[in-house]
């Protein structure tokens, strides 16, 4: 089984949308042409014919890669997005054709509509109830494509009907009593059922059909009813975003849907964005219902119970295993520790960490140990050079077979940070107002290391176990806060140099995404004046596909709505953290609308801007600039608030030092 989708801007019913409203000639020849258009496209074989040699050309271009196509979702998406599923309850549908129905050769197809027919009912059913609405009843409704006249009917109907022969898809649909049989503009996804889907799941190399592969905006789409075919290749050849993902069974040999398994879960998380493109952001995001799975893992282990405690072969840490449980709960003692969420390692001050970088040993020693509200890191010495002062970041150990939701966190920490930062030096971005990738590798773990010579890692709790090493070293905003010590002058040179940080970054494409008062931090030492720096680039966004952190005193508006950055979401999330670091009051907010509705409440009333406004008039009038431009595609005119920061900061010198911003 194969799905896709054709996304379209437009609204999911224009009919009932538009038919209270006059629409001029030009929409209505736009309307006229496009069905036009679909109703001379009756041959998809043409179709394919004229995108064989662009197909043939991308599998040449990518012969030494893996894949030729990049995979919908990353590994960690589907991780946060399986902890947000523990609690759902999907229904067990299974239904086998009657025998007259179809002759024996024909029962094996028929079985297999009618299973995935309820598969995605099961599946739309159960993400509505749990994102969208428990009572609301569910607007979606599943029906299988009949070829002869591109209509919709259910399964059993069909294949009752005779009909079986001819059906070449299963849909999910939006319901709509005047047109039983459905509409184009009203399907959210169309499952194909491949009959050499098989040759496909046992480890190949090889690649779906072209006919199979399309995903893209259709109104993009040139819709020239003399050339059809040509112009449906042109927009898919310049318009389409083509994505395979891996091929995995879905059902068992028992006929039952393997709900847990990344193959079930890869529909899922397709159907998701599915119904979020017709029904808006769902109620319950998937991070809150992920955020749960720590409390349900700790529920399960303390119903298996306590076991014995024993120490390992090596005596540098302590193993408490449940009975009947291989899962390993937090060490009490020794200067080294590991704890139960994940072998995640506790380091104490004086401990010395070694990493190997491109081959390279490099020692650290703990000289403190911090703690950011979500995650504990460290401040670290080089074992050469004793006197200098590092962040140092741990991750967690990349065999998890049941990672708990902070190893998420520290997968973005860690891994994804390294990530950022690599690229930001790869791109020649160099600022002191930016963090500097000082290493990253893997740990050195004692006694000796037998991991395969082709890669993986040994049976060493420790291998493999991932490091970061960053500078410079500085004191968070949250602290300085918390101890009364961020005033004015803090707060203005606070926006200018982290305006300075994002205005840098945005000239490589990249946008922080995750701005809130423990990833600012304030350097004092080695500085003539202290600057501040803006950390924590592990929620960075680089392309379309990738989600900020969500935060709900913190994100921008659109994130909380869209889940995604506008251009000035950023800059929306400074003009947070300044309110609330300067003094305005910290609201309890529980629920995605709630942070929306303080938001909208906010700005209307200019409360915002009142409260910056008794701390600096410059303040204000940046606070006034981002509100205008919230939600809107407009850029931020860096250069011209960076240029009247800057003269608001007040250093005894001002003008002659050197500005490392541009």
């Amino acid at each position: 089984m194969e799905n896709g989708s054709v996304v379209d801007g437009g609204s999911p019913d224009q009919e009932s949308v538009g038919s209270g409203t006059k629409r001029s000639s030009v929409s209505s020849g736009k309307s006229r042409n496009r069905k036009e258009f679909f109703y001379r496209f009756v041959d998809s074989e043409i179709l394919t014919a004229k995108l064989e040699d662009w197909f043939e050309s991308i599998l040449e271009k990518s012969a030494a890669e893996k894949s030729a196509f990049d995979v919908p979702f990353e590994l960690i998406e589907l991780q946060k997005f399986d902890y947000a599923l523990e609690g759902v309850s999907f229904q067990q549908l299974i239904r086998m054709p009657n025998a007259m129905y179809g002759s024996t050769s024909d029962a094996v197809e028929a079985t297999a509509y009618l299973a995935i027919e309820d598969f995605l009912h099961a599946s739309v059913k159960g993400l509505w109830e749990a994102f969208w609405s428990e009572d609301d009843p569910m607007p979606f409704s599943i029906a299988c494509l009949y070829n002869a006249n591109l209509k919709f009917y259910q399964a059993e109907k069909a294949i009752a009907n005779g009909k079986l022969g001819g059906l070449c898809a299963t849909g999910i649909l939006l319901n709509n009593p005047r047109h039983p049989h459905g509409k184009w503009n009203q399907i959210l996804e169309l499952a194909l059922l491949r009959p050499d889907i098989r040759s496909l799941s046992m480890g190949s190399d090889q690649l779906p059909s072209l006919s199979v592969l399309v995903e893209g905006d259709v109104n993009k789409m040139d819709f020239d009813v003399k050339n059809v075919y040509e112009c449906s290749a042109e927009w898919i050849k310049e318009h389409c975003r083509v994505s395979v993902s891996p091929i995995d069974r879905i059902w068992n040999k028992l006929g039952n849907a393997n709900w847990g398994d990344i193959g079930a879960l890869q529909v899922l998380f397709a159907t998701f964005h599915c119904i979020m493109q017709f029904a808006g952001m769902p109620k319950h995001s998937i991070e809150d219902l992920a955020a749960d799975h720590g409390s349900r893992l700790q529920t399960r282990r303390v119903e298996r119970q306590l076991g014995d405690t024993r120490v390992n072969g090596n005596g540098l840490f302590r193993f408490q295993h449940r009975s009947g449980s291989p899962e390993i709960v937090e060490v009490q003692d020794e200067s080294i520790k590991v704890e139960s969420e994940g072998l995640i390692m506790k380091l104490d001050v004086g401990s010395v960490l070694w990493l190997e970088d491109s081959d390279q040993r490099r020692g650290y020693q703990i000289a403190d140990v911090l703690y950011n509200g979500e995650l504990r890191y460290y401040i670290a010495s080089p074992v050469e050079d004793p006197g200098k002062s590092l962040f140092l970041f741990v991750g967690s150990h990349p065999s998890q077979l049941e990672p708990a939701w902070e190893d998420m966190n520290l997968w973005y920490q860690v891994q994804r940070q390294t990530k950022i930062l690599t690229i930001m030096r790869q791109k020649g971005l160099s600022s002191k107002y930016l963090p500097q990738l000082g290493a990253s590798g893997r740990i050195i773990h004692p006694g000796q290391c037998r991991k395969p010579s082709l890669g993986g890692n040994c049976d060493h709790p420790w291998c493999g176990t991932p490091i970061l090493v960053t500078s410079p070293v500085g004191e968070t905003v949250a602290d300085m806060v918390s101890a009364s010590r961020f005033g004015l002058d803090e707060a203005i040179r606070c926006c200018h140099d982290c305006l300075s940080a994002l205005a840098i970054a945005s000239s490589a494409g990249i946008r922080h995404g995750d701005i809130r008062p423990e990833n600012v931090i304030c350097v004092r030492s080695g500085a003539r004046h202290p600057f501040f720096v803006l950390i924590g680039w592990g929620h960075a966004i680089l392309e379309d596909r990738d989600r900020p952190a969500m935060n709900l005193h913190y994100s921008s508006t659109y994130a909380l709505q869209e889940g995604k950055l506008c251009s000035a979401s950023d800059a929306e999330s400074l003009v947070y953290m300044l309110y609330f670091s300067c003094g305005g009051p910290l609201p309890d907010m529980d629920s995605v609308e709630g942070a929306l509705q303080w938001r909208e409440t906010s700005w209307s009333r200019r409360l915002i801007q009142q409260k910056l406004g008794d701390v600096s008039t410059v303040l204000k009038a940046f606070a006034d600039y981002v509100d205008s431009l919230c939600g809107t595609p407009y850029p931020i005119d860096y250069d011209i608030w960076l240029r009247r920061l800057r003269g608001n900061i007040h250093d005894e010198d001002h003008g002659k030092e050197v500005d490392t911003s541009s």
